[in-house]
Parts: C-alpha cells; sequence; structure tokens
C-alpha cells in the first residue's frame, strides 16, 4: 500500500510503498477514505514535538471502511463505515492490569506511538470505532476525531462549562473555531475569540463568538474582561500553546475561572502573583484528547444537525500532496481552517 512514511533522523516526509498492516485478532482492518492534517502533524515532522519512534506514519484523524475483521472482533463487519478514536491503552500499566484501560497511565497516540493514517490502510482496536451514518460526508468525520472532539472534550468536561458562563478563545485556527462553535452549542455567553489575523477573528464571529479581538492590541485584556461584564471569563480557553497566552488569559478571568491548556508547547509558563490567583480561586489546567464516547456523542450531534462542521474542511488532497499539505498548514498558506488527505 501507499504510505506517508516520516524519518524523524532526517526529518524527511515520503510516500512510499509498505506493507498492507495485518489485524490482530482484537483488530480491524480500515481503508482510509479521509485523514486529517493537525497542527501536532506539523510540529512532529518540524521537530518542535518529537515522537518516539525513529520512523512512523504519522495522521490521526482517520475515517473510513472497514475492510478486515480480527477473530475476535464482534459485531462490526467489513463495510461499515466509521472513524476511528487516535489513541489505545498500553496495556501494560497497572490501570490497564487492573482492568481501568480508559484511565491508562500511557495512553498510545495514534501517529506517534505507532502507526497512523496517512496511508491507504490502518490498523486499530475495535473498541477505536465510531460508526458513521451514510449522512455524514466521511471528510468531516475524520476531522471529528481530534479538531472537533479535543475542544469538546476540553470545554464539556475539562473546564465544566455551564450556560450562561463566559468563554475566551485563544486562537481561531482548527481547534479553536471549533472551540466556538461548541461552547455556543453548550450555552456559553458571552464568547470571545482571540487571534491576531483579521481572517482568522471574521471565521470566530461566523462560527458564534460574541466578540472578536486581537491579543497584541495594548488593550486587550480590558477588552476581554469588558465583554465578559467587567467581571472576567469564567473560563479561558489556550488552544495556541505558548506562554504569553497563558500569561494573558489568567489576566482575564474572574472570579472561580479556569483555564484550560489545550495548545501544546515547550513554553515554560509563569502566572501572576500567586495570592491572587488563590484568593479568587482560580484553577489552570493542562488538557489532551478526548474520550471514545466523546466521538460517538459528536457523529450524533452532526448527524442530527446540532453541529455544523460543513466549512471546515477546506480541501481535500491526494496522499501524493501531503508535504504540500503539511507547508500548507504550517505556513497558513490560504489560511485553512483543516485539510484533509484521501489516500
Amino acid at each position: 500500500m501507499r504510505a506517508a512514511r516520516f524519518d524523524a533522523e532526517s526529518k524527511s516526509l515520503t510516500v512510499t510503498d509498505v506493507p498492507v498492516p495485518v489485524p490482530l485478532p482484537y483488530e480491524v482492518l480500515v481503508r482510509v477514505q479521509a485523514c486529517g492534517v493537525c497542527l501536532s502533524d506539523v510540529h512532529l515532522i518540524d521537530g518542535s514535538l518529537p515522537g518516539p519512534l525513529p520512523v512512523v506514519t504519522p495522521g490521526h484523524e482517520p475515517a473510513g471502511v472497514i475492510e478486515v475483521v480480527g477473530d475476535a472482533v464482534p459485531l462490526w463487519q467489513p463495510g461499515q463505515r466509521v472513524v476511528m478514536a487516535a489513541g489505545r491503552p498500553c496495556l501494560q500499566c497497572e490501570r490497564c492490569a487492573g482492568g481501568l484501560a480508559d484511565r491508562c497511565l500511557n495512553v498510545q497516540i495514534m501517529g506517534f506511538n505507532y502507526d497512523g493514517a496517512w496511508a491507504e490502510y490502518v490498523a486499530v482496536p475495535y473498541a477505536a470505532l465510531t460508526a458513521v451514518p451514510d449522512s455524514v460526508p466521511i471528510e468531516q468525520a475524520a476531522i471529528l476525531a481530534d479538531a472537533v472532539s479535543t475542544p469538546y472534550a476540553a470545554l464539556l468536561e475539562r473546564a465544566a462549562v455551564r450556560p450562561g458562563e463566559s468563554v475566551g478563545v485563544w486562537g481561531v485556527g482548527g481547534l479553536g473555531v471549533h472551540a466556538v462553535k461548541l461552547a455556543r452549542m453548550m450555552g456559553a455567553a458571552p464568547i470571545v475569540a482571540l487571534d491576531p489575523r483579521p481572517a482568522a477573528r471574521e471565521r470566530a464571529t461566523k462560527a458564534g463568538a460574541d466578540v472578536a479581538i486581537d491579543p497584541t492590541a495594548p488593550d486587550a485584556v480590558e477588552q476581554v474582561r469588558a465583554a465578559a461584564g467587567g467581571n472576567g471569563l469564567d473560563v479561558a480557553l489556550d488552544v495556541v500553546g505558548a506562554a504569553a497566552v497563558i500569561a494573558q488569559a489568567e489576566q482575564c478571568l474572574g472570579g472561580r475561572g479556569r483555564l484550560v491548556m489545550v495548545g501544546i508547547s515547550w513554553d515554560s509558563t509563569s502566572l501572576g502573583p500567586g495570592v491572587f490567583f488563590s484568593l479568587q480561586s482560580q484553577t489552570l489546567m493542562g488538557h489532551l484528547g478526548y474520550r471514545k464516547e466523546h466521538l460517538d456523542q459528536l457523529v450524533r450531534l452532526v448527524e442530527l444537525g446540532r453541529l455544523d462542521v460543513s466549512d471546515s474542511v477546506s480541501d481535500v488532497l491526494p496522499l501524493e500532496d501531503i508535504v504540500d499539505a503539511v507547508d500548507r498548514l504550517a505556513t497558513k498558506r490560504d489560511d485553512p481552517v483543516r485539510l484533509v488527505v484521501r489516500p
């Protein structure tokens, strides 16, 4: 089969021929029909987010059709359309050994810890599968498996957003624009989006933000606090992953405000005087990924028209164009929300 292989030593990404994976008894082989290109893939390739494998097939937003089912796989059948959760338990830590695989201490991430879906076929545990109704375009289903599910989990469970709470979103790219849509769906009000790019701010207001602010403006913090009624934000979501964003978002928090770090960065973070953070009962939290049930819920929400991601797929490209797709996302050329490859 054709697959895009990343060599960590040479930092080269090449489409080449590799053997089709053979599924284990509890796995299925899926013929990939769509897989998103994410900034974390870009960071893997540029070396700023190194993975553990010397050579790997990236791609962790996959959807397609089941080709083969392993001998121990129940219910699932060849021909079913599916989107795949992009992680699996290690099956070796004490929690996995104790029957708590959903709380695995060393979750393995597709495209980093094991081969992903920038390929014609991918093998995954059957527990990672979510059925995709015929009414949901396969490209839209694919991007649910990170670009939508990660901010969904961050808002729903990590930040525990409640109706009527104010939410600020820093960064309106592939994850941030969905954070805006999801916050609105959850009843957040007002929603404040921050991005230095005018096109991104316009995208935010179209997605449902009440206010869009340039975070580089000298009075950006004052603008955010004013938009939130003068008391500061209930929830601040950093989708960028930068120390400067954390510092600014902290200044925008109100009493009992929750700041959630979704963007990944090696930056050292620092907050203001701890006494203010403590006296206002504020919280700083990290966040990674989502749970399988979140993916199930999102497919249902898209199927029933509660969540519209039809404008999120900026382009669909053949696998042979994956190097260009990575460059387009890295340089923000043509300002894509999500690029999808079709092997």
